[in-house]
């Protein structure tokens, strides 16, 4: 069960037995009389949960950065603030769209739901926009026919979990107008065959030991991870849909193994 659902479930339990209290209980209790203690926690908790979940669903959500997918842009142990609003207003669980206010825009960093299991959440970047063609050959990145350039930043080396030295390539890569750092690592294989999954819409793609290639279906976006060698992104599971999408990116809030990236704007 989602941490939303259960925040649905627990507003109406309190918001029943608020209205339940308001109505019949309260006029049945003698005067003076102490309300029972599950009608007082509800009374108090009701718009504490109220406000919670409406904050979490129409304006801003926290997330906490799990992998090193996103390395530089992103490190283990980030919080991050995700923007609800910016593509639009959507039911709460249901996450259809009711009013639409803006479209995702290649090189947005974008939270979803992972296509292969929803209750799990995941963030990438934009790549690739309903109708593009997206090339990955020789690990350089191509969109409608157009390369995407890439300027040479140095080395980047990081520890992954279990104390994994990994030296790396770092690159500014300039996706349409919008620059943003990707990590390349000279070591590994451009993609692993083995690994794709037969996901819906496979055939709008075609893979072999040279290059990758998909065109975007209609309502569907191409995400990839800036560690470009460390992400399981849609190369293996393919596109995201409209109704996926949960957010924005958009500030670091909170890093407790590094203060100084606390207040951080995501590009």
């Amino acid at each position: 069960m989602t941490f939303a659902l259960i925040m649905f479930v627990l507003l109406l339990v309190t918001g029943a037995i608020w209205l339940l209290d308001k109505h019949s209980l309260r006029k049945q209790r003698a005067e003076g009389e102490k309300e029972p203690w599950w009608v007082e926690y509800s009374i108090s908790f009701f718009p504490v949960i109220l406000a919670v979940f409406m904050l979490r669903s129409f304006v801003i959500e926290p997330f906490k950065i799990p992998s090193g997918s996103m390395i530089p842009t992103l490190h283990v142990g980030d919080f991050i603030v995700v923007n609800r609003y910016t593509y639009g207003l959507r039911l709460p669980i249901l996450n259809k769209k009711v009013v639409d206010i803006s479209q995702p825009q290649r090189g947005d960093v974008m939270v979803f739901h992972y296509p292969n299991d929803p209750s799990v959440d995941y963030i990438k970047r934009v790549v690739g926009l309903p109708g593009d063609e997206i090339i990955y050959r020789n690990k350089q990145l191509w969109v409608n026919g157009e390369l995407q350039a890439r300027t040479p930043d140095g080395d980047y080396n990081y520890v992954e979990s279990g104390l994994r030295f990994i030296h790396t390539e770092k690159y500014t890569e300039k996706l349409g107008e919008r620059e943003h750092a990707i990590l390349v690592n000279p070591e590994l294989e451009q993609i692993y065959l083995g690994k794709v999954d037969d996901f819906p819409q496979r055939s709008q793609c075609s893979y072999s030991e040279r290059e990758m290639r998909c065109v975007v279906p209609e309502g569907h976006y191409f995400m990839m991870g800036d560690n470009r060698d460390n992400s399981r992104d849609s190369r293996y599971w393919g596109f995201v849909q409209d109704d996926m999408i949960v957010g924005k990116a958009f500030l670091i809030w909170m890093n407790f193994g590094e203060l100084d990236r606390i207040g951080m704007s995501i590009k």
